[in-house]
């Protein structure tokens, strides 16, 4: 109808002062889209807030995993320890100790598999410990602490002693060269970082991330991975949640206190006193020392971002004592008996954990999941963490009750045990059994089998249960990746004196 300059003509007089019939009409409308927009905007707005905050009012959650650190070595544990670590001694005070917390076994890599899927590994057969070009033992595919704690918004980091296997680009023989490239590993379970090293006999061999960056004097590998888990903490933003898993090396052989610790622990290897060459009982003390002032280290740092008090900090050991055993408990690392697998357990979270406080039932470090999960708002899938129980009701002081049903022991010679309340039955694997009650007897110095075969035969009910299901938590049944049995009779063994591999040789590497 109009031409194009007579269109352009008319829609420009629309905006002159003098069609003031338009400018009302069309002002108002204008006005109902911007409040429509800021609405819009204002509610966008509000909800990114209370997502950060939400993010920044999860607790930052701390393990760290000291290697073969026993029961009776911190002073907190045992009074007469000879040995130092303040700083763990001081965690607990300003925490909560637990006297009964176990690993999920009496070695390194198995236990470590249970830390990080909150699964027994003894449902995939682990019993033993991998070696530098092992393979995976933990699928992609398999939830973990670090996976589960990602989908929540939360940085994730592992630096330390991986020893859980990893699938390398070129397989090899010895030390993995410089470039070195890893295809399935920590990355590929939920970390966003990793730094660390394979297990202690490459201990000099340095990774980051998917490769090999470096070789290292052994006596430097521990400062290094400190350093690295610093750092990674400086770099966080302070309103977004982190899980560090840091798996020390310390007091694992081989012993190698870097200079500035030697001789400055003043504590003294009474229970390795006889032993020799790797043992290295004069240096021992200074090397677990060492590795308590990592943990302090962290602490520090934590303290001086203004981060200590809404983070959930566990320090705790893999196992018992290498060759050295502490009474009241029976045999040290690898064995089925409580120094094999009883270990210290202290939590620090200032913000909801009473400084000071004790528990004394049954826990296991497979609860790791479970407790990250609550504490995130986390839902654990069902084929995940069958064997983790959540440790919040006896953190946040909600119970006095036990938090587990029942608890799996393994040996690293493939000895299975339950536990529950005071009573402890143990599954040889050569078929024979035996019964013990742990609060007449921590010392497990009087098999009672033959007095309480009710008792016997119901623990031996629920041990069924429990690998029928593939779980020992409530949920959905799922299958083992291993065939486990617990077939044999009710007679006792009196007269066993060590567990099979109670003494590794010297070359073992757990």
């Amino acid at each position: 109808m109009f031409d194009k300059e007579e269109r352009h003509n008319r829609a420009g007089s629309r905006c002159y002062p003098g069609n003031t019939a338009f400018l009302v009409r069309n002002l108002s409308s204008c006005m109902n889209i911007i409040r429509r927009f800021l609405s819009v905007f204002l509610a966008a707005l509000a909800f990114g807030f209370a997502a950060r905050a939400a993010d920044s009012a999860k607790p930052n959650v701390v393990f760290v995993l000291f290697d073969d650190l026993g029961w009776g070595q911190p002073q907190s544990y045992n009074a007469e320890s000879a040995l130092r670590t303040p700083n763990l001694d001081k965690l607990a005070s300003q925490g909560m100790r637990f006297t009964d917390a176990h690993s999920a076994a009496a070695v390194c890599t198995p236990t470590r598999y249970g830390v990080l899927t909150g699964r027994y590994p003894s449902r995939i057969g682990q019993f033993g410990v991998l070696e530098t070009w092992s393979p995976p033992i933990i699928s992609p595919s398999r939830a973990t602490v670090a996976s589960i704690l990602k989908q929540q918004g939360y940085d994730t980091a592992c630096v330390g002693k991986w020893h859980l296997g990893l699938k390398w680009e070129t397989e090899g023989k010895g030390a993995p060269p410089l470039g070195a490239r890893i295809v399935d590993g920590p990355l590929q379970l939920g970390f966003d970082y990793f730094c660390g090293f394979t297990h202690a006999r490459n201990i000099g061999t340095v990774i980051e991330q998917d490769r090999v960056i470096a070789e290292v004097k052994k006596e430097e590998n521990q400062p290094l991975m400190l350093r690295k888990a610093v750092e990674w903490i400086e770099k966080r933003d302070s309103t977004k949640p982190f899980f560090l898993y840091l798996p020390l090396g310390t007091p694992h052989y081989p012993v190698a206190p870097s200079a500035e610790f030697i001789g400055k622990s003043g504590g003294v290897d009474v229970a390795g006193r006889e032993l020799k060459g790797e043992a290295n009982p004069g240096l021992y003390p200074d090397w677990l020392f060492q590795g308590d002032a990592m943990l302090g280290e962290i602490m520090r740092v934590l303290e001086s971002r203004g981060l200590a008090e809404n983070t959930l900090i566990i320090a705790t050991s893999d196992n018992g004592a290498e060759h050295r055993s502490y009474a009241p408990l029976r045999e040290s690392k690898r064995s089925i008996y409580e120094g094999g697998h009883r270990v210290p357990f202290v939590v620090r979270w200032p913000a909801k954990v009473k400084a000071g406080s004790t528990w004394n039932h049954p826990v296991c470090l497979n609860d790791l999941m479970a407790t990250a999960a609550e504490l995130s708002g986390a839902q654990i899938p069902p084929n995940a963490g069958e064997d983790s129980v959540s440790l919040l009701p006896a953190l946040l002081g909600k119970s006095t009750a036990p938090t587990r049903e029942g608890t799996i022991h393994q040996s690293a010679g493939g000895d299975l045990a339950l536990r529950q309340g005071a009573w402890k039955l143990i599954f040889r694997k050569d078929g024979s059994r035996e019964l013990y009650n742990l609060e007449a007897d921590l010392g497990e110095k009087s098999e009672v089998l033959a007095a309480n075969a009710e008792v016997a035969t119901k623990l031996a009910t629920l041990m069924q249960r429990y690998i029928d299901e593939g779980r020992s938590t409530p949920g959905a049944a799922q299958k083992n990746d291993s065939a486990l049995s617990i077939s044999g009779g009710l007679k006792g063994r009196k007269d066993r004196k060590k567990s099979p591999g109670a003494k590794a040789a010297p070359d073992d590497d757990n």
